[in-house]
């Protein structure tokens, strides 16, 4: 029996460097080649999305004086 791809895998084309992750399994009995460039991805690490910096909280602005 073929192994499964489990959620989270990632593949990456050699070619063009196009990525795909894995988000969950089909429940096929068979396994399943990704093709990209004509060619089967090849498996790599997931990476973890970037973190984004905090927003700055807004500040309350004072009313200016005459």
């Amino acid at each position: 029996m073929a192994k499964k791809t489990t959620p989270g895998k990632a593949y990456t084309c050699r070619v063009c460097g196009y990525r795909v992750v894995v988000d969950e399994t089909c429940g096929c009995a068979e396994e399943h080649v990704l093709l990209c460039c004509g060619q089967p991805m090849k498996a790599a690490a997931a990476k973890k999305p970037a973190r984004r910096p905090a927003a700055k909280k807004a500040t309350k602005k004072t009313a200016k004086k005459r």
